[in-house]
Parts: structure tokens; sequence; C-alpha cells
């Protein structure tokens, strides 16, 4: 008798947003992860729901032309890539498209608005942050990352997507702490590296005595030329060990050196921020901006190049440290228009457009998308927005209210700064439609 819970071949047709393939069964949309486009699978529907089930994979009865032989010997176990199984031109077609179906599906935009991706220049060991998850086994101290869905800890020996230097401080961190009284306390190590090949280690602890497991950490790591940080709970609860406070990055032309504390934000690919820095330069160059508000600036990644071409900037963050890094950032290039204040984003559009008029927004949010501000933009009616956002869904929902109320989509472009995962990045330009627009849309 057939089981009803399998589906004895299933055509994986696309991929979708979060990675899993899409197939068709008895009139309902199937998702199964790891699978490629062209791929006959059989599979176990492990939910139903209303509209849609989700299945995984049993056999792969015919491959895909389109499916390669992952890198890393733990794909589909680890957490962290989707997609190692397509070629990397593959990724990136499918990527565009999916961008490009939230925008003109959920927006209504013309498809020219849309352009094409920009690849990243490296698909291996581009990853310049990352955070390692720990396990005390009686085997030892294991290292590596969540599987997916759960926290149980796949660990690994070598992670191809990030830098080298990050893979080498990782087994050191692991020999370092295995087998002493921290293994049981350490649940998580962040690794960072900068362009110069610094790396800054975070080392999370349970535990209360920070200062035992300083003692035993710092002549291990000044003697690997690492940068130590140890923390207890929150971020503010750092504790500066050894090393430099800051990581630099590199921006614009001619280049802007900029520094990031331990528990700031930076892109994870470098050398794609830097792409996403020069294409909003390249966007203002012809027009300059008057009076700009960068929100979630953080340390000033698109607030200094851009003051380089306004009459001045206001970035405005909540996170105290990177605005401290901002402010040190913009004395060390001397940048002398920029101005950079702790707070949250919403309400400070209203705040600073009473003190004069705002040419451009720039506003780069958490993942969560930044929907009330949105809703605040409609109505203090800045002359551009540049939305920076790592998010399709998100951003289709926050640009809505906008887009309602007197404003108009002049280009949105993908960029792929996570190669072998389902992470889109994206910068959208929006203008103001010429043109008195009274109250704001509920939407």
């Amino acid at each position: 008798m057939p089981n009803p819970d399998v589906i004895e071949d299933l055509y994986i047709e696309a991929v979708a947003y979060g990675g899993n393939g899409i197939g068709h069964y008895c009139g309902k949309v199937v998702f199964v992860p790891f699978v490629a486009p062209g791929d006959h699978v059989r599979c176990r529907i492990v939910q139903q729901k209303k509209r849609y089930s989700e299945a995984t994979v049993e056999e792969i009865i015919s491959s895909s032309t389109r499916r390669i032989k992952p890198a890393c010997p733990v794909f589909g176990l680890c957490g962290g890539c989707q997609w190692q199984h397509l070629d990397y031109q593959e990724q990136c077609v499918w990527k565009e498209r999916i961008f490009r179906d939230f925008v003109v599906r959920k927006l209504g935009a013309d498809p020219g608005v849309v352009l094409p991706i920009m690849p990243s220049c490296h698909q291996w060991e581009y990853r310049s942050r990352v955070q390692f998850k720990c396990l005390n086994t009686p085997a030892g101290l294991q290292v590596g990352f969540y599987r997916r869905g759960s926290h149980f800890v796949v660990p690994v020996s070598h992670c191809p997507v990030i830098h080298p230097a990050l893979n080498r401080a990782r087994e050191l961190f692991r020999a370092w702490i295995d087998k002493t009284p921290w293994a049981g306390q350490v649940p998580q190590i962040d690794l960072a590296v900068d362009y110069g090949g610094r790396v800054r280690a975070v080392v999370h602890c349970l535990s209360g005595d920070l200062d035992a497991l300083s003692r035993h950490l710092k002549p291990l790591a000044e003697e690997a030329d690492f940068a130590l940080f140890v923390q207890s709970g929150r971020k503010e609860n750092l504790l500066h060990v050894c090393g430099p406070m800051e990581l630099i990055i590199e921006v614009d032309t001619p280049v802007l050196r900029l520094g990031y504390g331990p528990g700031g934000f930076a892109q994870i690919n470098l050398s794609q921020n830097r792409a996403m820095v020069r294409e909003v330069i390249a966007t203002l160059i012809s027009n300059p901006p008057g009076r700009v508000l960068d929100l979630f600036c953080g340390m000033g990644n698109f607030s200094l190049p851009v003051a380089r071409l306004a009459q001045q900037v206001i970035g405005v963050e909540s996170y105290r440290q990177s605005i401290e890094m901002a402010r040190l950032n913009a004395r060390l290039n001397n940048i002398d228009n920029a101005l950079f204040f702790v707070g949250e984003s919403f309400g400070a559009a209203s705040l600073y457009a009473a003190e004069g008029a705002i040419d451009l927004v720039i506003l780069d949010p958490p993942r969560s998308g930044a929907y009330d501000v949105a809703r605040e933009l409609a109505q203090v009616r800045p002359e551009r927005i540049l939305y920076v956002s790592c998010d399709p869904p998100t951003l289709s929902r926050d640009l809505q209210p906008l887009l309602h109320n007197g404003y108009r989509l002049v280009w949105s472009r993908p960029y792929d700064l996570f190669p072998h995962t389902h992470h889109i990045e994206s910068i959208t330009l929006l203008e103001k439609v010429p043109g008195e627009v009274r109250g704001v849309t509920k939407y």
C-alpha cells in the first residue's frame, strides 16, 4: 500500500527565498531543502500546511545538470550554507530572480528598475566575521556551528567560506580552552579579521570569573598576535584583555580607513561592502546631497564616504560604542562635516528635519527592517532615500508606505554578500515625486 507521506517522484522546478527547492504535488507547493532545479527526488512530507507542504529528501532519483559536489564535508548538517550544491553562477541567477520577484510582484514595480546582481569577487574565504558555537563533550571541546533548526553543535575542522586566518584562530582557541576548567563554560567564540589580517576574538563565558579565564588566554593570544576580549552576558560587559580595540576596514576611493570595535557592526564580505559604498557614491556624485541623515549608521560605513560629497551628514545609531568609533573615524580621516549621535532611528528624521530640510536619508537596518521609520519618512519627505537591506521580505514591506505616499522607485540592485547561502543584500534608491502629498496612507 503506498505511503501517503512519501512522494515517489517530485520534480524540482525552482528554488525559493530561504534556500528550499520548489515542486508541486497534488495541487500544493512542496518545499524541499538541499535540492537543485532539475532534480527528481523521492521525498518524505514532514509537515502539512493548508497551502503547502514541507518535505525532506530520501533519495535523488536523477540529478540536475546544475548540481555540483559541495566543497564542505558537513554541508547539509551545518546550518550555515544552503546552496553549496549549486554552481556559483547558478546561485546568482536564482538570487537575482528571487529578488526581482519581490520588487516586481510585491511592489508592482517595473522589472526594468531591478539592476543585475553584483556577484561576490570571492565565493570562498569571504567571511571576515564568524560566530563559532562550542560544546564540551567527553571526547573534547567541539567547535563549529548549529545544525539547521537546532542548537546541536556540528563540529568543523575547516570552514571554506571564512577567511583562512579565522580557521586557524578557531583551532587555536579550541586547543587553548579544551581540557581546562572553562571548557564547559564557553558557549561561543566570535572571531573577526580586518583588511590587514589582524584577528580579534571575543570569548563568551557563562562563569562570572572572567579574570581567571583572561589570565589563561592572555599570553597565548599575545603570542599569536590576536586582540582578545572576554564577555559574560550582554555585549556591554566586554572585558578587554589584550590587543587593539578596533579592526580596520577600507572603503571608497580615495581610501577611507574605518575602525570598528567589538560588538559593533561591519559587513562580513569586505570587498562587497566596498562595492556597495562605491555604488552609493557613484549615484550621488552627479547631484551631491545637501543635508544627509544616516540611520543605523554604525561606525560610519556610509556616512563618512558620503560626507565627502555632502554639505552635512548626521549619523544616528543606538549602540554607543559604534557612535564613539564613528566620531573617531571622522577625526582620523579629517572629515569635519559629519556629526554622530546615540539614539533610536525611529523619531530621528522628525527630530533633525525640524532643524532644517533633509535632502537624503540613508538607512541600513537589521534583518527585521524599519517599517516604523519608513512611515515616518513618508511624513518628513526627504528628497531621496537610499535603503540598504539584507532581507527582501522586510524591504518590500517597508517600501510600500513610501511608494503609496509620493515616492517612486528609481532603481534597486541585489548584491551577493553571502555566497552559498540564500541571503541577499540590496541597495534601493527612491525619489520624491514632485508635488505635495498630504497625510500618510495607512498600509
